[in-house]
């Protein structure tokens, strides 16, 4: 069980940093246990569970690892955790976007250096509500995934690419996903080499590289990127909620479009998705008028 440690270059969260590598609670593959996060991926070398808990005292980020993938996972573990990552590139253009980062100093971009980890959730969650996606995600892993290492017994690690494509139609169907959103999965999984080479490339080729699969958009792309490249200009266009935050929170008016939301944040070219991330966690979102968008379920159909 080998295990390494990092010192953060100043103040650091660990929670609010690697949160985003959740998908939704219950996420077999990812936990926040007390003051630890658990993560369990498929890296390069195979199966890895990785614990990972922040010792302000000491003022460092401890971790050890589990499994085939423990030396590749701590060996990126800095990486993981933001050390390249350059939060004070953004200058705070409005109140709302200072007064959140002087709230949460300690929040940078992870980079995970995987792609189909982050892009495989990201399809399930197109066109359809967070909670129909975080379902999908449980029950896919729950049934073709496997026990991760270590010793926590309920985590899972995703199937490698093979196991994905040999998942049956019905089982899809069963977690509800759509022949639409299977139907990408299985093209980028078929071409699982040359998606994970995106790891290594800047955001435009990355981008590219993604959106060539047919089913892989600029959403899907930018949602995907965040995470595999701590890309801190992988804005995500195309979202149902996000434009309407954004544009609340900058201006107090609802109803903000995609182009108005790249308007309001053009003068964070290159830090866009940073800048959002801090007015999300300024908490001010538009009082909500409708009712939840209801949940289907294509699984009893």
């Amino acid at each position: 069980m080998p295990a390494r440690s990092w010192v953060p270059p100043g103040p650091y969260d660990l929670h609010r940093t690697l949160c985003v590598l959740q998908r939704g609670p219950g996420d077999p593959a990812f936990a926040l246990r007390g003051d630890e996060v658990w993560r369990a991926c498929r890296t390069p070398e195979g199966p890895g569970t990785l614990r990972i808990a922040a010792r302000p005292a000491a003022g460092t980020v401890e971790a050890e690892a589990w499994g085939p993938g423990a030396d590749w996972l701590l060996d990126r573990l800095p990486e993981l955790l933001g050390e390249s990552d350059e939060p004070d590139r953004l200058t705070a253009r409005h109140r709302i976007v200072h007064e959140a980062r002087r709230r949460h100093p300690g929040v940078r971009l992870a980079r995970t250096g995987l792609v189909l980890e982050s892009l495989i959730p990201s399809v399930l969650e197109q066109k359809v509500t967070a909670d129909e996606a975080y379902r999908a995600w449980r029950l896919l892993l729950q049934r073709h995934g496997e026990p991760a290492p270590g010793p926590w017994e309920r985590m899972r690690v995703m199937p490698d690419a093979r196991g994905w494509a040999l998942i049956p139609s019905w089982e899809w169907h069963r977690a509800g996903v759509d022949a639409k959103r299977s139907s990408a999965i299985l093209r980028a999984v078929r071409a699982a080499r040359r998606m994970e080479e995106a790891a290594g490339m800047d955001l435009a080729a990355a981008t590219r590289r993604l959106t060539a699969v047919p089913g892989i958009g600029p959403w899907t792309a930018a949602e995907t990127l965040q995470r595999t490249l701590g890309a801190p200009d992988a804005l995500t266009v195309g979202d149902l909620h996000l434009p309407k935050i954004i544009g609340y929170a900058l201006t107090g008016r609802r109803g903000t479009t995609d182009e108005q939301m790249l308007e309001l944040l053009a003068p964070y070219e290159g830090q866009r998705h940073r800048a959002a991330r801090l007015i999300l966690l300024s908490g001010i979102t538009p009082p909500r008028r409708a009712p939840r968008f209801p949940v289907g379920d294509i699984a009893r159909l």
